[in-house]
């Protein structure tokens, strides 16, 4: 079946909501408590009319005995009745049936009444007189709604994707790739949130080409762009300070928070509870090969290419191991700063990986914030959750795809101290700029590589002497370090970079690192997950 037969099949199948759910299916049943039920019959007659089931009831003892034996979808609930209060009835409903439907009804206008009803979780509200068509609204919203969203949902995907299939065809630059990209990573959470899972598997097949199209861009662009002084190509690691920090600092206060690790779209998951305290400006930049944070944190701190900084700190780097690469990472904020804007700049910076440096750090924050400075925080959580999901098969059990790896992510923002952090900022009116120094890959394939002791250790790149793999379209391959602007190597090292969902195993461990590392998160290559970032302008509301 062809994709866009597969979307149209998905959507005329939502399209069998309503009241009535087909043949065999029972109505809706609304149960509505009122002492003046003779006053609703216009009420009655519309919802009926609509196709709902509607009993009428005259107090609330007699609809919680009926509630007993007769099961509903929704209560409509009058507040003031003889008896029983229609509060009451709801603290009741809710020890009952937590999750069922209820609206509460009444005469009063009092904010004292309505924070009640919100208090003891009404799903809604509504303030007497009201209209037929006021109360038929409200109720198809409450039972209905989920249903039309997810049908407007399924039919905006099937008119959208042969258009994005055709963009797929067409993109020749770095921005249509990324815009692409971009779109489907809204998409992924708008099916995700709609649960609709026939249409996800589609998008996922178009994000396979995807993927593999932007590869062979970056594989036949990206010596260009490092070169090329960001003329030709997209904003880089080394651009980030200078091109989204530096027009910030104006006399004022600014914080950098970077998120070790954090996809595209596990940022766009956590922007509703950022949106809450800022407005967000949100521009897309391309991280450095390899994505990996020796490289591409260093990159943003320093504003060098790897090359550059290893030729000025020569005692910094050791023959491609990663070991101790960013201890210097304030010393490289501040001098960078200061370069930048030509002036000294007093500077902060705190690397968090626990609760207890995260509720240190929110201790000095405050007073960072009051003064003119630029603090830089760095956040690893999201980092050692993608790795230590290879090494725990709890973690693997919980995050098994990216789906779980987002819930997971907003999960630990919504407790963190990178929220916190970003609260106080808010307070204090001082902007943010939110950005991420890589990304990472749900990797699937093995390519073997025939390695000698001396190369690193990365699953997604290697450098050393005399590389060679099984298979040359999984990777990247270069010989000499210049064309990526890395550290230069011995005479007979070479540089390979996974390109897609591929990583790498020995010949000699094969099965160990296929069993280990198949279906792993892991960072270092080539893809749009691992390259393609946000860097976000958070101002305060």
């Amino acid at each position: 079946m062809a994709v866009e037969d597969r979307a149209r099949t998905s959507e005329s199948a939502t399209r069998r909501v309503g009241p009535v759910r087909g043949a065999g299916a029972r109505p809706d049943r609304i149960l509505w408590v009122d002492d003046e039920a003779d006053l609703l019959k216009p009420h009655l007659m519309l919802l009926r009319n609509a196709g709902y089931v509607v009993d009428p009831i005259m107090n609330g003892n007699d609809a919680l005995e009926l509630l007993r034996t007769e099961s509903y979808d929704l209560v409509l609930l009058d507040e003031q009745m003889p008896g029983l209060r229609g509060i009451d009835v709801l603290k009741e409903l809710r020890r009952r049936a937590p999750r069922l439907p209820v609206v509460m009804v009444t005469k009063s206008e009092a904010d004292s009444t309505m924070h009640e009803a919100i208090g003891q979780r009404a799903d809604d509200y509504i303030v007497k007189p009201t209209s037929p068509r006021q109360v038929l609204s409200v109720v198809t919203r409450l039972l209905v709604g989920p249903a039309l969203r997810h049908e407007q949902i399924s039919r905006d995907f099937a008119r959208r994707f042969g258009e994005l299939r055709e963009k797929a065809s067409q993109a020749g630059s770095w921005k249509e790739w990324a815009e692409l990209y971009s779109e489907m990573v809204d998409w992924e959470l708008r099916l995700e949130e709609s649960n609709e899972r026939g249409l996800k598997e589609i998008l996922d097949s178009l994000m396979t080409d995807v993927r593999r199209g932007y590869c062979d861009l970056v594989v036949d662009q990206y010596e260009e762009w490092v070169h090329a002084g960001g003329e030709r190509g997209p904003a880089l690691s080394v651009d980030v300070l200078p091109r989204f920090l530096l027009p910030v600092l104006e006399d004022e206060s600014a914080l950098l928070v970077i998120m070790d690790c954090m996809r595209l779209d596990q940022w766009r998951a956590i922007v509703p509870q950022i949106s809450e305290y800022f407005e967000v400006e949100e521009t897309l930049y391309s991280s450095l090969l390899p994505t990996a944070t020796p490289f591409s944190r260093n990159a943003i701190f320093s504003g060098l290419f790897p090359d550059e900084l290893a030729e000025r700190h020569e005692g910094w780097w050791g023959g491609g191991q990663e070991s101790g690469y960013n201890w210097f990472e304030d010393e490289l904020l501040h001098n960078h700063l200061e370069q930048l804007i030509g002036a000294p700049m007093r500077t902060h910076y705190e690397k968090i990986f626990s609760s207890e440096e995260g509720g240190a750090m929110l201790g000095r924050l405050n007073s960072y914030l009051s003064e003119t400075s630029v603090t830089a925080l760095v956040f690893g959580f999201v980092d050692l959750l993608t790795h230590g999901r290879s090494e725990s098969k709890l973690l693997w059990e919980i995050a098994r795809d990216a789906s779980a790896l987002r819930r997971l992510t907003v999960t630990w923002f919504e407790r963190s101290a990178a929220f916190e952090a970003l609260r106080q900022a808010a307070r204090h009116g001082v902007r943010v700029l939110f950005t991420t120094d890589h990304g990472s890959l749900h990797c699937h394939r093995p390519a073997t590589v025939y390695a000698k002791r001396d190369a690193s250790a990365n699953l997604r790149y290697k450098f050393g002497d005399d590389l060679r793999v099984e298979n040359p379209s999984a990777v990247l391959a270069k010989a000499e370090a210049d064309a990526l602007r890395l550290p230069p190597g011995g005479i007979k090292t070479n540089y390979l970079v996974c390109r897609d969902d591929f990583f790498f195993v020995y010949p000699t461990k094969l099965r160990e690192y296929q069993q280990r590392y198949r279906d792993s998160f892991l960072h270092g290559g080539i893809s749009p997950e691992e390259m393609i970032l946000p860097a976000a302008l958070l101002t305060p509301r």
